[in-house]
């Protein structure tokens, strides 16, 4: 009796299932975080880049704005 008792205790000191999915939890938050302040930071340099390559593709000239947060003009 005493010998299945130290063997599931050695069992259930082996499995780190759990801190396992904890440590994957805190891995795909962190992840998440950084892709948020990424796309936060980028989004308006993205759209702006985006946006001159549409124009280009048309055949129309690209103006670029003239205040450092505005949008260029396609015509």
């Amino acid at each position: 009796m005493i010998s299945s008792f130290l063997k599931s205790a050695s069992q259930a000191q082996s499995d780190e299932t759990g801190a396992t999915a904890v440590e994957y939890g805190i891995m795909v938050s962190l992840i998440a975080v950084v892709i948020i302040v990424a796309v936060t930071l980028l989004g308006s340099t993205v759209r702006e880049t985006f946006s001159q390559v549409q124009c280009s593709v048309s055949g129309k000239a690209w103006t670029a704005a003239t205040t450092s947060g505005g949008t260029g003009t396609c015509a």
